[in-house]
């Protein structure tokens, strides 16, 4: 079976723009949380990356026009700077990466998935689309002679029209139902039906003869005659114009392909999505492509928006996020976890290929990733869910339980880490040595598990496990029962044996790495 390594990785996180500040930030036990207040002033700790794209302009305008970064500045969404900003660094890990990827042609491959997507456009771009429908309906709405008599009359509104809101108490009420209001009358108004004929016969015009010059005329008569029918009726932008096209251009697959035109990376590319268990699900396929041949080298990665208000209110209302302004350790109190955004990219590669290439493995081995789903509930782990995960790796790395030297566990601080721990224990033994690290960085909905992981294959490849937030007296103490030896806030030399790694996501998503020394 075809071993394989990893020639390059970089990071954005919370107070950490690349993988060197990753690392040298994880030597210290301090949170990496900050307040959010983007409710205005509120409880809540998030994870906010600390990154600037402006430090990727020099790499970008040395392989590309200058309009290039500038497009990818205008209409790319947060997440897929992020994960464009990961992929360049890690590029630089190994010289000569760019141009073996080129090479390798359609044997490249890039898997780069996400948690939630762009929401921040997604949301902007809703928030734009209702005013604007706001503001047209009502536009022609007063235009309809029925409603003009109405409201000269005080006749009574026809049968099936909604609740006039002036009449409706209550103020938020009250705004549903001036929407429905002015979208009723405006259904109705002949001068709607008069405009959209017209506008449809613009819109109608076709190309005529050589194409490419056809079509820029016909581009140019639409806009004159658009401009005409404007003038005539003085109407505010449509609702199908106020939505910017960045909607279309922050779609899921938008951060693998926008890796893959950067990196001229010209096999398959596309975003899995497997919410927390993001970035191992990515690792797997790409460990899988590689074994099976399809490819030599895979960019594998996760990327997550910042934490924004509607995210927040999401997980405050699953009742998952802690909201007492407090740092919430995973293992203690159990109040929830902390929001936190930013990307993880690792360029993995055929060992013997990269290698014979002069390139140099980095951290540890990663040798099997077991997948399973718990078929059960949509936020709450199930025990034979992850049990299975973990025993799929567990034989396709060829390990033995007992020969297990360390676990990072998924822990998010929430009644869900007893369960886990318990899980845990019910295939490996007392000695292993555990570390939970989202009370450090908080919870990347896709990309922290990759922030876990890289956190592990840095301590190995250093000699000394990283230190984490928690400290010995506030561990819980009915999950102490159940298991001992954790990594405190103390670092400490790694024990020899594989390493492992459990990732859980929403909907029941499980991904558990073994992974092994060099």
């Amino acid at each position: 079976m075809r071993r394989v390594g990893i020639f390059g990785w970089g990071i954005v996180a919370p107070r950490s723009p690349n993988i060197a500040a990753f690392a040298e930030n994880l030597a210290s036990t301090e949170s990496w949380l900050e307040p959010f207040n983007g409710f205005g002033p509120d409880n809540f700790l998030v994870g906010i990356p600390q990154f600037s794209f402006e430090e990727y302009r020099g790499w970008i305008a040395q392989r590309f026009p200058p309009s290039r970064f500038h497009s990818l500045t205008e209409k790319m969404d947060l997440p897929v700077q992020y994960a464009v900003g990961s992929f360049i660094q890690a590029l630089g890990q190994n010289p000569g990466l760019d141009q073996e990827l080129r090479a390798l042609s359609t044997a490249a491959h890039v898997y780069m998935g996400t948690g939630i997507g762009c929401i921040d456009t997604v949301s902007r771009q809703t928030r734009a689309l209702d005013r604007a429908q706001r503001r047209w309906d009502r536009f022609w709405a007063e235009r309809n002679p029925t409603f003009q008599e109405h409201r000269s009359r005080g006749a009574e509104a026809p049968e099936g029209a909604p609740p006039d809101p002036a009449t409706v108490a209550d103020p938020e009420d009250r705004y549903e139902a001036e929407a429905a209001w002015w979208h009723h009358w405006a259904a109705s108004s002949p001068d709607l039906q008069v405009y959209l004929r017209e506008l449809a016969a613009i819109e109608s015009l076709n190309v005529q003869g050589e194409i490419e010059r056809g079509k820029v005329s016909v581009l140019k008569e639409k806009q004159r005659q658009l401009r005409q029918l404007h003038e005539r009726w003085r109407e505010p932008q449509p609702p199908w114009g106020s939505v910017s096209a960045n909607l279309v251009w922050n779609i899921w697959n938008t951060p693998a392909s926008q890796i893959s035109m950067l990196g001229h990376i010209t096999g398959l590319a596309f975003a899995p999505v497997a919410a927390c268990s993001t970035f191992g699900v990515c690792l797997k396929l790409g460990m899988d492509a590689i074994r099976r041949g399809e490819a030599k080298a895979v960019v594998v990665g996760a990327t997550d928006p910042p934490p924004l208000a509607i995210s927040v209110g999401a997980f405050y209302s699953a009742r998952v996020i802690s909201a007492d302004a407090s740092v919430s350790k995973p293992l203690t109190g159990l109040r929830g976890t902390h929001v936190a955004g930013g990307a993880i990219v690792w360029i993995l590669g055929d060992l013997e290929h990269m290698t014979a290439k002069g390139f140099k493995p980095l951290g540890m081995e990663p040798v099997a990733v077991g997948v399973s789903s718990d078929a059960d509930h949509i936020i709450t782990p199930s025990v034979e869910g992850p049990t299975r995960a973990i025993h799929q790796a567990l034989t396709e790395a060829g390990a033995r339980p007992e020969e297990m030297a360390t676990w990072d566990l998924h822990a998010t601080a929430t009644p869900g880490d007893y369960r886990e721990i318990e899980t845990l224990r019910g295939v490996l033994p007392d000695s292993v040595l555990v570390t939970a690290r989202k009370g450090t960085f908080g919870h990347g909905m896709s990309a922290g598990g990759g922030w876990e992981l890289t956190a592990q294959y840095l301590g190995y490849e250093r000699g000394r496990l990283y230190p984490t937030s928690l400290h010995q007296p506030e561990l819980n103490r009915e999950i102490e029962k159940l298991h001992s030896v954790y990594v405190f806030d103390e670092p400490c030399a790694p024990p020899e044996g594989p390493a492992g790694k459990l990732s859980m996501g929403i909907g029941g998503i499980n991904a558990c790495v073994i992974s092994r020394p060099w």
